[in-house]
């Protein structure tokens, strides 16, 4: 019998997704190798530790949300050991390494949207598509209250995945929001010299009302930290790449605490993913 690898559990992860009690089969062949039963699941199979790895870390972004109105959000922060998710000149490509961004493909490839800040997306000119995995594409989100990203960059020329782009406006669910090509313009970020943070509710609301509910919180820091914040994430994964910056942008930005019982502690597992080791964060939101 021959050990489950990575590249097949990859396969039944992606077989997995939506689904749950049921039994998985290798795949090529009716021989149980998975089974899940709600939130358990047991492998049946011989299979390597990182197959193991890879199974614990992603069947919990796999199962179904079975309320209309619900959702599940996942964040993730790539940084160094000392905390830095970029210089003082916002260069943050690449601090993690390759094992790490498979990871980020991995998870993009298992959620409805992917969304960044505008802060983000202006700096790194990223794709936001599924290229180190097989899998789908998400919509790609960008949250661009004061339209900073340039329209030349990658989410709004390439056609590759379809791009919702958040400003500034009001939003009105029954208004057909103004597409050109996959970009589709959605005013729903208040007014344009309003210094207060977009909640994250409200964009939580908007990807929900256009079907969207995996949504997978990618950057920057500020952007993961109001999610965070406000107690909207269900997981959280952090990257640590094994490199110390000084100086720069910290990963996290939330409000001070006196004492450490005010601290979260989520329940956690840790990873070698061989470049960057990972910590897998379950928060207890409930599931919707």
């Amino acid at each position: 019998m021959a050990t489950l690898d990575t590249d097949t559990a990859w396969t039944l992860i992606l077989n997995a997704s939506n689904r749950s009690n049921v039994t998985l089969p290798l795949p090529g062949t009716s021989q149980p190798a998975l089974r899940i039963n709600g939130k358990s699941w047991e492998l049946v199979h011989q299979a390597t530790d990182e197959a193991r790895n890879l199974i614990s870390l992603f069947l919990p972004l796999c199962q179904p949300i079975k309320l209309p109105a619900g959702n599940h959000v996942i964040g993730q922060l790539g940084q160094s050991l000392d905390g830095r998710i970029a210089t003082v000149t916002g260069c943050s490509r690449f601090i993690n390494g390759d094992d790490g961004i498979t990871h980020l493909h991995r998870i993009r490839a298992l959620c409805d949207a992917v969304v960044v800040g505008a802060g983000t997306a202006a700096t790194d000119n990223p794709r936001l598509t599924v290229r180190r995995a097989n899998g789908p594409n998400p919509v790609r989100v960008v949250i661009d209250r004061h339209n900073r990203v340039p329209r030349s960059h990658h989410l709004f020329t390439d056609n590759a995945a379809p791009t919702l782009h958040l400003i500034a406006g009001q939003y009105d669910p029954a208004r057909k929001p103004a597409s050109i090509g996959q970009v589709t313009t959605i005013p729903c970020l208040g007014a344009d010299n309003d210094p207060t943070p977009v909640p994250p509710e409200r964009i939580l609301q908007v990807l929900q009302d256009h079907g969207l509910r995996k949504i997978f919180i990618e950057g920057g820091g500020v952007t993961v930290s109001s999610f965070l914040k406000a107690g909207l994430l269900d997981r959280l994964h952090v990257m640590v790449a094994p490199m110390i910056i000084g100086s720069g942008r910290p990963a996290f930005s939330l409000p001070e605490i006196d004492q450490l019982d005010e601290a979260l502690r989520p329940r956690a597992q840790l990873v070698n993913l061989g470049s960057d080791m990972l910590f897998d964060l379950a928060f207890e939101r409930s599931w919707n």
